[in-house]
Order: structure tokens, then sequence, then C-alpha cells
């Protein structure tokens, strides 16, 4: 269900790179919550930088909402950036695993299974 890659780059480098690999495969960064700051704002330590991207696609967006306008809950796809045990790694969740947990309409696992090819290059690029 989850799809992850390990780098050699610090967390920081590893996040800007993310981000401009969304970009160059024609996605866009619509927020990047950075949660050990938010966690230490509410009085809790994350020992471990740990950044989420919310990313999209417009144009697959609105090809999974005209199917089922209810899948606006799967969306904006989500990625992370974070150290984990001294490495740092790059992780989502499968868009196929999590629209056929939700959906078994076969134009949207084709939707899907595009993003997620995408999804897949931009992580192996920014790696």
């Amino acid at each position: 269900m989850r799809y992850t890659v390990d780098s050699d780059k610090p967390v920081e480098q590893l996040l800007e790179d993310t981000r401009q690999a969304v970009q160059d495969n024609k996605f866009g960064v619509l927020n990047v919550l950075d949660l050990q700051a938010t966690l230490k704002s509410k009085g809790f330590d994350l020992d471990s930088p740990c950044y989420i991207l919310d990313v999209c696609n417009p144009a697959q967006a609105i090809k999974v909402l005209n199917e089922d306008l209810s899948m606006n809950t799967a969306l904006p796809c989500r990625m992370s950036v974070y150290e984990e045990n001294g490495k740092s790694r790059l992780a989502m969740i499968r868009p196929t695993t999590l629209l056929a947990g939700l959906s078994d309409s076969p134009s949207l696992a084709k939707i899907a299974e595009e993003v997620e090819q995408t999804m897949i290059r931009i992580m192996e690029q920014a790696r």
C-alpha cells in the first residue's frame, strides 16, 4: 500500500528536490506541512523532521471528480519527506490502492494507475 524510497540527501534537500520534481512532472505542490514544527507548537516533540506535501495534477483531479465527486476525500495526493533512523525517506500511499478501497470503477483505476506512475517517477527523480 505504501511506496517508499530512501535517499542519501539531507531531509531539507530531499524536500526541495521533491518540490522541483513535482513541478517537472506537471503536478503542483498545494501545501507543505512541517509536522515536527506543528507538533512542537502544540507542546509535543517529534524527534525527526517530517514534511507532508499535498500534490495535485488538476487535469487528473478533474477526471476523478467528474467520475465520482465523493472521491474528493482521497484528493489531493500526499507525499512525505522524513528522517527515520538517520535515513532520509520519501513516501506515499499508492493511489491505486487508495482508490481501489473506495471504488470499483475501472476508469478511476486507470486514472489512479497513471497518477501512481507519475508519482513514482517524481520520487525516483527526487531521491
